[in-house]
């Protein structure tokens, strides 16, 4: 077998090898179906055993009470975008955004497509290098009494910023619900789930493959009205009565993400991966810091955990390293290109052993090129 590379993608991200191995495994025969889960029905009982398990596991990791009801759903958190919008509010409807990175953008920029989408917070003029409070930046705009929602994005993967606080609502706008979209640091970092009335995420970073999205959302408010142009795909009433198979589920990528659950209950749970990644963001981030070659532009209170943004002093020098690292073993390091520069993501999948080969390759590069 091809030896296998530390992938410091951004998503699809690095996965554990025992939960690969266990996939491949399974790959042919499923245990007692005579069938691949790739070919598995999700109206079998073995398929059944899987998505109930997975559920079980993930409310035990995240502390998930019964009042909140748990999603495995398709399209991204990029169709959570507007979904979250058509479920909360009503067209016309005012909603709060907080701006804090790319995706909060575009998050923003969906919501405007179906009500008065209000940014209460920007760190857009300096290039989110921070994370904005409420009333903060050049955007913002005093945070609506009737807003519906407040939205914002836990960690930002293009930018590498991560909210350490969650913002809270005034006191005044009794109507609006939280919204947390922690696609990028779900599993990685603790997140009290009572907090909110609903968290979605993607589950490409560190819950397992593409093609899953998990949306945990407060019961009650199943029980809102909806438009009637809301499509059925975009409710999430007619999901929770089906079990997340209204319609047929990506089985598989919810079969190994299940695997992720149990790998993360095994190395013993979420605040153990927590310090993990708080350990191996600090090794690189310490580097960095007393590094003249390289540079991080995030206030060092916002910095992310997950993902690592870094720059070289030239465009050049930026592309040199990034051919040099990946002829190492060291592959996706280039920034987004928002962004530019290096940008290492450290989720659960990149053991402490990547992060330590990175830095000697850092090192090595900054003393041939300094």
């Amino acid at each position: 077998m091809e030896e296998r590379v530390y992938n410091f993608s951004a998503g699809p991200s690095q996965m554990p090898l025992p939960v690969l191995e266990q996939a491949q495994k399974d790959l042919l025969c499923y245990p007692g179906a005579g069938a691949s889960v790739l070919e598995m029905s999700h109206r079998s009982k073995s398929f059944d055993a899987i998505i109930d398990q997975a559920e079980a596991d993930l409310r035990k990791l995240m502390d998930i009470s019964d009042d909140y009801a748990v999603l495995f759903l398709q399209g991204g958190a990029t169709t959570q975008f507007s979904e979250v919008c058509m479920n909360l509010a009503h067209q016309g409807d005012t909603m709060a955004f907080i701006k804090s990175g790319q995706f909060s953008g575009k998050a923003m920029d969906e919501g405007a497509r179906w009500g008065n989408a209000v940014c209460v917070a920007s760190s857009a003029d300096e290039k989110y290098t921070f994370i904005p409070e409420i009333g903060e930046g050049s955007e913002a705009q005093p945070f609506p009494e009737d807003a519906k929602i407040l939205h914002f994005t836990g960690n930002n993967t293009v930018f590498g910023t991560m909210f350490r606080q969650i913002p809270q609502i005034p006191a005044f706008a009794k109507d609006a619900k939280l919204v947390g979209d922690w696609s990028s640091a779900i599993l990685g970092v603790n997140i009290d789930v009572r907090d909110y009335d609903l968290i979605y995420a993607g589950a490409q970073k560190n819950i397992g493959p593409a093609g899953v999205t998990v949306v945990i959302l407060k019961k009650e408010l199943l029980d809102r009205e909806i438009d009637p142009v809301v499509p059925i795909m975009l409710r999430y009433a007619p999901m929770v009565k089906a079990r997340s198979m209204y319609n047929t589920p990506p089985c598989f990528s919810i079969y190994v993400s299940g695997l992720m659950f149990k790998w993360v209950q095994e190395q013993g749970g979420v605040a153990e991966m927590e310090r993990r990644n708080k350990e191996k963001a600090g090794l690189l981030y310490d580097f960095i810091d007393n590094s003249g070659f390289y540079t991080n532009p995030v206030r060092p209170g916002d910095r992310s955990i997950m993902n690592v943004v870094f720059r070289l002093p030239d465009d050049q020098l930026t592309a040199d390293f990034v051919a040099t690292a990946a002829s190492k073993g060291l592959i996706n390091l280039k920034g987004h290109r928002a962004n530019g520069g290096c940008r290492a993501s450290l989720y659960n999948g990149m053991p402490l052993e990547g992060v330590k080969k990175l830095i000697e390759v850092m090192k090595d590069f900054e003393l041939a090129n300094k």
